[in-house]
């Protein structure tokens, strides 16, 4: 029996063998899974940090001119000859022009321009400033400023010829032929110009958009040697130095400028500045304007309706946010006297009216959320308020039921996680980013981040 039992074959048991590697690759395996699958599921919201920066705001503007214009008609028919420069101040009683009845003074300019004539050099001089003047500020975008120029030219021009004509109106009242020349005078004194347009009677209040972009503009230039017919404009006469320019602006941009008073202005034309004092005016179409109003500078532009000026504000600074990023939100409207603070936690809310299952009335204390406070309101916003809801005043009797709205301009901010509205104040906007005010109450800070699209999120949603 025993060497049979010690015969006997058992069969022998491997130890398990644990294969660590293998282990720790399958659980990395199942993370890089769950991270594949939570980065296709999970909503990603990119974000902002808000720094401080300037914005370049378009301070171009085309200005329609206004002054105070007299348009002179002639009494008479016959040939016009101006004696007096576009653009020259005159006094009251001055010669201006003449009209010639007879053409016997057409008669002379022409035996005159047969002759040897010459310029002096006073004369050479005043036509070579005009022209360096005009090299100097020629804009291939206003190609129609050369026929102002040509106007310009020759009445100069004709005013030196002219002059030496006037000798001859004594040999002519001697013949007795000078009843057929009539000088005509200045009515009052003033800036003379050789051209109309049919704005000069035009008031402030008559401004329409169509108008600023020159669509049905028509300028009427007056000339020496042209035959006119009683009651037809030979000239016209601006009687004040005092002018002023209307620009279309938006309303946020009229009530900024409104509210400096006074801006420095930089005519395009000659690159001169000067200061203007800021009104608004709104026309019948509800469009927002701005008149600036000048004391001086008129003469350099008085022959335009339209002037090219940039105005040459002070750089505001302040956080800058993308306007994607910007969102209008409503709020509750609650007189500030309703809210108060809990007690046990400190917090802000409001008391709202409940009943039990009895149809007890009691008083719940609802904490808020509060993002501005304007005009004795808090705008106030809680999942737990709805219109309709009834307040009562803490230690009072007094109740107030929830019934308005108002609506505020801000951002997300995700700093604590969740998508937290913030109020903004826009200064400056562009189509592509905002300056706003730094450190208001329920505003923003320097590196806050925010979320890059507002419309991305809801409020109180958490972010990754």
């Amino acid at each position: 029996m025993a060497n049979h039992n010690s015969n006997k074959i058992r069969q022998y048991r491997k130890p398990i063998n644990i294969n660590l590697g293998m282990i720790f690759f399958g659980v990395i395996f199942v993370y890089m899974i769950i991270c594949v699958f939570m980065y296709f599921t999970t909503k990603r919201v990119a974000g902002y940090q808000v720094r401080t920066g300037s914005l370049y705001v378009e301070n171009i503007y085309t200005g329609l001119a206004l002054r105070k214009e007299v348009v002179v008609d002639s009494s008479y028919a016959g040939y016009l000859n101006y004696y007096v420069r576009e653009g020259t101040r005159i006094g009251a009683g001055k010669m201006v022009c003449t009209i010639d009845e007879g053409g016997r003074l057409q008669d002379i300019i022409e035996e005159q321009s047969m002759g040897e004539n010459s310029l002096s050099e006073a004369d050479l001089e005043e036509l070579r400033s005009d022209i360096m003047d005009y090299k100097g500020n020629f804009d291939i975008r206003s190609f129609s400023s050369v026929y102002d120029f040509k106007y310009s030219i020759e009445s100069t021009v004709y005013k030196q010829a002219n002059a030496n004509i006037l000798d001859n109106l004594d040999k002519l009242n001697r013949s007795g032929e000078s009843g057929l020349i009539n000088v005509c005078n200045s009515p009052t004194s003033g800036i003379v110009v050789y051209s109309y347009d049919g704005y000069e009677d035009f008031e402030p209040s008559m401004i329409a958009e169509d108008i600023l972009k020159k669509t049905d503009y028509e300028k009427k230039q007056l000339l020496s040697n042209e035959l006119v017919s009683p009651g037809e404009p030979v000239y016209k006469l601006i009687t004040s130095e005092d002018w002023s320019l209307i620009i279309k602006t938006d309303p946020e941009r009229a009530e900024l400028l409104l509210e400096k008073e006074y801006i420095q202005v930089k005519f395009l034309k000659n690159q001169y500045t000067s200061w203007a004092k800021v009104s608004t005016l709104t026309n019948k179409d509800a469009d927002t304007f701005v008149q600036l109003t000048f004391n001086n500078s008129m003469i350099s532009f008085c022959t335009e309706r339209f002037v090219d000026v940039e105005l040459i504000l002070e750089e505001e600074r302040g956080l800058k946010v993308p306007n994607s990023a910007i969102v209008e939100k409503e709020f509750y409207l609650v007189p500030e006297e309703f809210v108060s603070k809990s007690g046990e936690s400190g917090e802000q809310g409001v008391l709202k009216e409940i009943y039990d299952e009895n149809g007890n009335q009691l008083n719940q204390f609802v904490p808020v959320s509060i993002y501005n406070k304007e005009n004795g309101y808090y705008y106030v916003d809680s999942p737990e308020l709805k219109t309709g809801d009834r307040l009562r005043k803490l230690d009072s009797m007094a109740m107030h039921t929830i019934s308005q709205l108002g609506s505020l301009v801000g951002v997300y901010n995700k700093n604590k996680g969740y998508a937290d509205f913030k109020q903004i104040q826009i200064l400056y906007q562009n189509e592509e980013y905002s300056i706003i005010r730094s450190n208001t109450e329920y505003g923003l800070i320097e590196y806050d981040y925010i979320v890059l699209d507002a419309q991305t999120v809801d409020e109180n949603e958490f972010l990754n």
